[in-house]
C-alpha cells in the first residue's frame, strides 16, 4: 500500500513525518522545499540511508579537511580532478581512488553529513514536503543507517525553541506512557541518563506536570526533554489509569528503573551495551 504523504510544515511538522515513515517502514525519498533550498532524505524500511542538499553548506570535502582526515592541498588536488571530469566523478570517490582517504573514513565523513543536514531540517518551520514510495540514491552513493528517533532526539537537543514545549505539550494536566514499537520494527535509541529518568517516570498515570516536578532537573528543562521524546515518538498521550491499576504501574515503573541501572552498569563496562539495553526496555515495556 502506497503512502500518500504530502503537504506543508505548517501542518505537519518535520518530527511528525520522519516518525510517520519510520514506523509505517517505508522505503523511498522524502523531498523537502523551503524557499529555494531542496533536501533529499532517503528511507529503507524506516530507516534513513542517505541525505542530499545541494544548497546545503555540508560539503563532503570541508568535513574531511575540518576532522585533519586529509590535507587543504589533497583537497584542492581533489577539486581540480572533478573539474577536469566535468563533475562525473563524486568527490568522495576520487579521494578514495588517489589514496587519500581509505572506505572507512570516507562512511564515517558521510554519516556525519548526512546528520547534520537533517540536524538543520528539524529547525525549518515553515516549507512543503513529499514522499515518492520506492525512488533511493543512485547506486554510487555511500549510504548509511540512521535512526530516525536518535535523529531526531539529536537534532532537538541542539535547537533552544521557547515554544517547543507550549506547541508540543499543549496540556500540562495530559498523562502520557511509553509507546510500543510498530509494525514489528526494532527501535535503536541511544538516550541520556536523565532521559532514561523522565521515561521511568511517564507511567501512564502521572500528569505531565508530576512528572518534570518528580524529574532530578528544573521543570523547564524536564518539559522541554518530555516535548522531544513526544516528538521523536517514545512517549504518546493516554487515557488516565484507574487507580486499582497503580500497583501495576509501580512494577512497570520499577522494572524499568531496573533495567536502567542495569544499563548503567553495564555501559562502564562495554559500551555496546546501550543498543541492547534500549532495545529491551523499548520492546518489554507497552
Amino acid at each position: 500500500m502506497d503512502l500518500d504523504l504530502q503537504g506543508n510544515i505548517e501542518r505537519f511538522t518535520l518530527p511528525e513525518i520522519l516518525q510517520l515513515i519510520a514506523s509505517s517502514r517505508k522505503s523511498g525519498t522524502l523531498g523537502i522545499q523551503k524557499d529555494e533550498s531542496i533536501v533529499m532524505v532517503y528511507f529503507k524500511q524506516g530507516n534513513i540511508i542517505y541525505g542530499y542538499g545541494p544548497r546545503q553548506t555540508f560539503h563532503l570535502g570541508q568535513l574531511l579537511k575540518d576532522r585533519g582526515v586529509i590535507s587543504a592541498r589533497q583537497l584542492d588536488d581533489a577539486i581540480r580532478i572533478q573539474a577536469q571530469t566535468e563533475n562525473s566523478k563524486r568527490l568522495g570517490e576520487i579521494l578514495v581512488t588517489r589514496g587519500f582517504i581509505d572506505r572507512a573514513d570516507l562512511q564515517a565523513v558521510v554519516r556525519r553529513q548526512v546528520e547534520e543536514l537533517l540536524f538543520s531540517l528539524l529547525a525549518w518551520t515553515s516549507g512543503s514536503f513529499k514522499f515518492y514510495e520506492d525512488q533511493f540514491p543512485t547506486d554510487e552513493e555511500i549510504t548509511v543507517a540512521l535512526s530516525v528517533e536518535n535523529v531526531i532526539l539529536e537534532g532537538l537537543r541542539r535547537l533552544d525553541e521557547l515554544n517547543l514545549v507550549t506547541e508540543t505539550l499543549p496540556d500540562p494536566e495530559a498523562v502520557y506512557t511509553i509507546s510500543a514499537a510498530q509494525g514489528g520494527r526494532t527501535r535503536d535509541v541511544a538516550l541520556e541518563a536523565t532521559e532514561w529518568n523522565i521515561m521511568a517516570l511517564v507511567d501512564g498515570h502521572r500528569t505531565l506536570t508530576e512528572v518534570a516536578r518528580l524529574a532530578p532537573l528544573p521543570d523547564n528543562e524536564a518539559m522541554k526533554k518530555i516535548a522531544q521524546l513526544k516528538l521523536a515518538g517514545l512517549i504518546t498521550k493516554t487515557e488516565k489509569r484507574k487507580e486499582e491499576s497503580t500497583g501495576n504501574l509501580e512494577m512497570m515503573v520499577n522494572r524499568l528503573a531496573g533495567l536502567f541501572e542495569e544499563y548503567i552498569t553495564e555501559k562502564s563496562n562495554n559500551r555496546l551495551a546501550d543498543r541492547r539495553i534500549s532495545r529491551t526496555i523499548l520492546e518489554q515495556v507497552d
